[in-house]
């Protein structure tokens, strides 16, 4: 059977871009814009504040890993009150050292190891739409290895570089993904959510096994064994989309990496997505999308 989490992030293509090691002493704060690309922090040591744009506070300890698939803005500080440095990531050079917050002598009171990457994904909008805000776990070690993973391969130089990262990320967001879905935070709509319902991915498993299947709610109700209304409704709440919405994002989601990925002509993209012509998909798609299939392919070949 299908696994959408995996699903998912195969289509984002994530790909490693930088990571860095960051401290912190004494009083200080830094308020980060929005950066909009996905980002990951492991603490090594010590305590911290962080404040994520519409959500609630977290004090950060040694052993925690966030991620935020699209970086709202965000305050990280230390556990004295400060007034924050404003940092705007996409104007603010990328550092080549270890970043120091707060008092630049003496001992460190917080040691972390950050970094961000990007998704390849045209649909990389849509897919981190079924993601949480903010993921935060604890404790688990297997995270803290693999970003230890990537900060040495980053100051690395070393043949195969690109790969290896490409691959520890893929990783590093399963994992993630994985222990959050597992504790049990996944409270928001999305894709965690709706895995976390042993029913509702029943259908999610089978929709992904088999986009191109002429689906009905009825056919999908049967597989989570709820009544249609009863499916219809749990569905909508759990992964914040209609099923019907969810299976059609998901074909276009695969449609566009078909039609950047591979020299298919149209009438096979749509066969392999659940449409029986190729007017009747590039219909779908151009409401979806904005433009014809043909010219999205043209433009992002």
């Amino acid at each position: 059977m299908s696994d959408p989490l995996s699903d998912v992030v195969t289509l984002l293509k994530p790909r490693a871009v930088f990571a860095k090691g960051i401290s912190g002493a004494g009083a200080w704060a830094v308020r980060y814009a929005e950066f909009g690309h996905p980002s990951f922090s492991a603490v090594l040591e010590g305590q911290c504040r962080l404040v994520v744009d519409g959500a609630a506070p977290i004090t950060l300890s040694a052993g925690d890993f966030v991620l935020l698939p699209a970086t709202p803005g965000f305050v990280i500080s230390g556990l004295a009150q400060a007034t924050p440095k404003h940092i705007d990531p996409k104007l603010t050079p990328t550092p080549t050292e270890e970043v120091r917050h707060g008092r630049q002598t003496g001992p460190a009171d917080v040691r972390l190891l950050g970094g961000y990457f990007l998704f390849d994904s045209p649909d990389a909008a849509l897919l981190v739409s079924l993601l949480p805000r903010l993921i935060h776990v604890s404790g688990v070690h297997r995270l803290s290895t693999l970003t230890a993973l990537v900060g040495d391969e980053t100051r690395a130089d070393k043949a195969g570089r690109d790969l290896v990262l490409a691959r520890l990320v893929d990783l590093l967001l399963i994992e993630a993904l994985r222990a959050h879905a597992d504790a049990g935070t996944g409270a928001t709509a999305g894709l965690l959510r709706g895995l976390s319902d042993a029913r509702i991915a029943a259908a999610l498993r089978a929709m992904h096994a088999a986009p191109a299947r002429d689906w009905t709610v009825v056919q999908l109700a049967g597989i989570a064994a709820l009544s249609r209304s009863a499916f219809f409704d749990r569905f909508t709440r759990a992964v914040g989309v209609s099923p019907m919405d969810y299976l059609l994002a998901w074909r276009m989601a695969l449609a566009k990496d078909l039609l950047r990925t591979r020299d298919l002509a149209i009438d096979e993209v749509a066969e392999r997505v659940g449409y029986a012509s190729a007017s009747t998909f590039s219909t779908a798609f151009s409401r979806h999308v904005g433009q014809p299939p043909g010219r999205f392919a043209r433009a992002v070949r």
